[in-house]
């Protein structure tokens, strides 16, 4: 059994690590808001570049779309690339290993049909979860722990990374891997493919009323092969700021957990603590009565 002391040194700690929960609960609250606003302003572009990327395929012809890699890609369908976006710190419940177990999951699918994988992780955390299983098919880590607020340039770079990898022939299919905020308890592992472009369904292809006939200038083939690689490098930019969201969602939830948890805990310590002490006040006051009787 624990002595009174041990007890209130087990209460203490647990008071200081639940102010240090409290702390980072709060904080991660006030980022919150300023990182959702982020992710969901660029949400409208975003849905209008995939709109306009889409009308554009749908009126070229099949043969101009030979004359763009990104769009047509390689032909082939044998080494993938894996670009898995996840946090630089923990302490955000299950935020970075449900990003890691969805792109595991597909590596070993591809792995099971003899494909080639490749993996370019976007964060530490990521590339500890995955380097377990995968240590040979990480080609490179993308360090962003000194960077405040990701930005545009940070993104571009990591897709200048990707682009060059996709013109030297390393990769056939690139796939993106990030965490969707929907709210504070809910953000959900997505996967995007980046290489070869995957156009929507234009409003008619879809059902929908007939759109616009658009006359475009220059050719469809000369803007689309400008705004595929600035699509990407969206994308990209598009699934840091949905990460960033994500992560103080995902920790201010786990910190609200943690905090609760340390309070039930604090409470229990306490009452195990009054009946020890009752305990052995009990046991002396038997003992001083006992020697009493005795004389």
């Amino acid at each position: 059994m624990p002595s009174l002391k041990d007890l209130r040194n087990r209460i203490a700690s647990v008071k200081a690590t639940q102010k240090i929960t409290k702390a980072m609960q709060m904080v991660a609250a006030a980022k919150l808001r300023r990182a959702q606003m982020a992710a969901e302003s660029a949400r409208p572009y975003a849905e209008r570049m995939e709109r306009l990327l889409a009308n554009l395929g749908a009126s070229m012809p099949d043969a101009a779309t030979e004359e763009l890699p990104l769009l047509r890609g390689t032909g082939r369908d044998q080494v993938h690339l894996l670009v898995v976006a996840t946090g630089e710190r923990g302490l955000a419940g299950a935020f970075n290993s449900s990003i890691a177990r969805l792109a595991r999951d597909h590596a070993n699918r591809l792995l099971a049909e003899g494909k080639e994988v490749k993996i370019l992780c976007v964060g530490r955390k990521g590339a500890d979860i995955l380097r377990r299983q995968f240590p040979r098919h990480i080609t490179e880590v993308v360090d962003l722990r000194g960077v405040r607020q990701v930005g545009y340039g940070e993104a571009e770079a990591i897709a200048r990374k990707v682009l060059d990898m996709f013109e030297a022939g390393q990769f056939d299919v690139a796939t993106l891997y990030f965490s969707t905020f929907r709210s504070v308890i809910s953000q959900v592992p997505t996967a995007t493919q980046l290489i070869p472009a995957q156009l929507a369904q234009s409003g008619a292809e879809a059902g929908a009323a007939p759109a616009a006939v658009y006359e475009y200038e220059p050719e469809e083939s000369e803007i689309l092969a400008d705004l595929l690689p600035s699509n990407i490098t969206f994308q990209i930019f598009r699934a840091l700021l949905e990460n960033q969201a994500s992560f103080y969602g995902a920790q201010m939830s786990a910190m609200d957990n943690a905090t609760r948890n340390a309070g039930e805990m604090i409470n229990a310590l306490t009452l195990n603590y009054n009946r020890t002490r009752q305990a052995m006040i009990t046991t002396e006051l038997i003992e001083i009565i006992a020697g009493a009787e005795a004389l």
